[in-house]
Order: structure tokens, then sequence, then C-alpha cells
């Protein structure tokens, strides 16, 4: 009797012939159904469809549950954990000593918004060419549950203590800061999320996410304003976010109102049509208007609120050569004696 041999199917690799297990991190410690986790596995799915070498990126963090989760996800990049709120900082050292990096810094809306808030505001008004993350659950989930400085007014906590104090919108400070890519997106939305963070990977600037990661165990009961429920309820989409991305340019002109077929590099096709009236995310006033009125009504905006491609990064404020300064002999980048005697002369 004749049998036929069945060859083992091979895994679908991306662009740069790797896996989506090549991306993958370690197992996660955090709580099952932690908004973290989610947003792992969708940083997983961007960088492998937009084909990121793992070993180009570095993914500083600081403390706090949030700062955990790069354990979870590129197991062969490098990770940093910083002190408390001091990840900005470090993931400026290591892009100024080596410009080919791709940074990818996690961090809370207690790591960010409180103690770190000082090395935040710097870092967006920089420019700095990285991804900035904040995990916002709106609380401390590595130290029982207290409010953090991103709660909103009249949140409870599950002791049943209220919140009287307003809160910090990291989008609308990165926005009048300078950062040059300002969103804001829900965990649980997986299509929005991994559309975003492809655009971000593609951003040459700061591209500033703030996700709202719901707590399960200190942050996701009635009358918290970062639950699944009351995101889902009040979540207000700014746009339809989509992100092809540029390995082939695809150019299309087209009138406001009408219709156009493009055909994508996997040779579907896109039928888009251009609104009249459309949101301009380039209009940093109108940025800023939209996010106060939708804290006004309660609601929380997601999607793209500003985005400048064109403005310099601080690596191109300063010059730096384009070879990595890691790289550089010393010969290069130490002064000889003879200039060290020079300028001690001039200071005498």
């Amino acid at each position: 009797m004749a049998t036929t041999a069945t060859s083992t199917p091979q895994p679908k690799t991306n662009r740069i012939g790797l896996t989506v297990i090549d991306y993958r991190g370690g197992k996660s410690t955090l709580c099952a159904g932690c908004g973290h986790n989610a947003i792992s596995e969708r940083i997983i799915d961007a960088m492998y469809e937009m084909g990121v070498p793992p070993e180009r990126v570095i993914k500083p963090s600081g403390i706090g549950c949030s700062s955990k989760s790069p354990a979870y996800f590129m197991s062969r990049s490098h990770s940093f954990n910083a002190v408390h709120g001091r990840m900005p900082s470090v993931t400026t050292g290591a892009l100024l000593a080596n410009r080919n990096l791709i940074a990818l810094g996690v961090s809370g809306d207690g790591d960010t918004a409180s103690i770190g808030i000082g090395q935040f505001v710097h870092l967006m008004r920089r420019n700095l060419p990285m991804i900035y993350i904040i995990e916002d659950n709106g609380v401390y989930g590595l130290t029982k549950g207290q409010f953090s400085a991103t709660a909103d007014i009249g949140s409870k906590l599950k002791s049943g203590v209220i919140n009287d104090l307003p809160p910090i919108d990291t989008c609308s400070l990165a926005i009048m800061l300078g950062a040059t890519y300002v969103g804001r997106s829900f965990s649980g939305d997986k299509k929005q999320l991994l559309a975003m963070l492809k655009a971000a990977i593609a951003h040459n600037g700061t591209a500033m996410l703030d996700v709202i990661s719901p707590c399960v165990t200190f942050n996701d009961h009635e009358g918290s304003t970062k639950s699944y429920k009351f995101t889902k309820d009040h979540d207000e989409p700014l746009q339809e976010v989509s992100f092809v991305p540029a390995f082939e340019e695809i150019s299309v002109e087209y009138d406001a109102g009408t219709t156009v077929d493009v055909t994508m590099h996997d040779g579907s096709r896109l039928r888009m049509r251009k609104i009249e009236e459309e949101y301009d995310p380039t209009n940093k006033a109108e940025a800023l208007k939209r996010l106060a009125e939708a804290h006004d009504k309660g609601e929380v905006l997601t999607g793209v609120f500003y985005l400048n491609p064109k403005a310099p990064t601080f690596l191109e404020l300063l010059n730096i050569a384009d070879d990595p300064l890691a790289t550089l002999p010393e010969s290069v980048v130490r002064p000889s004696r003879e200039v060290l005697a020079e300028c001690m002369e001039e200071l005498r």
C-alpha cells in the first residue's frame, strides 16, 4: 500500500525572514486579564508586521507594573529598568550614543505623571526619536492601588475613596510641549492600537501613546473611569485609524468627496473616500480643543490627535555624526593632551 508523505507547513515569516515567535518574550507574571498584556501582544504584532530587527530595539522602562512588561515581548532586544521616573534620561543617553537604535520606552501613569513628570516634560520638548508608551490605569497597581495623577475627578477606589484632584492629561501636555506624534488608545481595541503602534514605529520623532489599560485587581470596578466597562461605554474614536507601511511608496491624489481604489502591496484593493470635512491631526490648536471638549463631556477620546512629521529631532538639532558615537575610536571622541592644555590655559 502506497503512502503519501506530507510536508510540515513552514511558519509564516515577515519581510526580514523572522516568525512572530522571534518577537515574543517571557511568560507574563502580571494579573490575568491585565491590559498591559494586551499591549505587549500588539507590540509584538506591530514589530513583526513592520519587519523590525529585534536586535536593533531597546526597551527602557521605569518602575511599576507597566515597567515589567518589556520582559514579555521581544526577548532578543535590549532591556533596561531605570530608576522610578528616570526612563527618559536613560533613553536619551542610549540614543545619543547609538542613533541607529530603535527605542520603545514603556512607562506607567505613576512613573510618568508623578515622580517622572519633570523628565517627561523635557523629553517631549526635545522630540527625541523614540516611541513612548504610557500604560495608563489610573492607579499605582504595584503598591495596592492608590490613585495616580491621571485619575479623573470623582473616580472611586475599591475601598470607596473618591478622587477630588484634577487629572493630568498626558496627551494635551505632550502636544503643548512639542511631541510630534500624540495619540490615545485602549488596550482592548486591537485594531486601532495596532495601527497606531505601526505608525509610531515609522515616525521620526517622539511618538507618545497614552493607552488606557485597566487594572483588573484595583481599578476595574463600578465607579472607576479607567475600567473596561467605562472605557468601552465612553470611548469616542476621533477617526478610523489605519496605516500602510512605506516599504514601497503608494501615493494617490483625489478630490474631496470622491472615491478611489488603491492596490495595496499584498494585491488587495482598498477603496478610499475623502470626506468633505475631516479631522486634521496637524492642527495643534484643534487637537487641544478636541481633547478639552471630550474631557468636559466625560468622553475618552481615542485616535491620533497630533502629527508633525517635519519637525527636526533632537539628534538632528545637535548635529551628531552619522556614525554612532559608541562606535567612534578614542582618537576622535577624546581631546588630545594639547587641546586639553589649551582649554586649561584659557580658563586661567
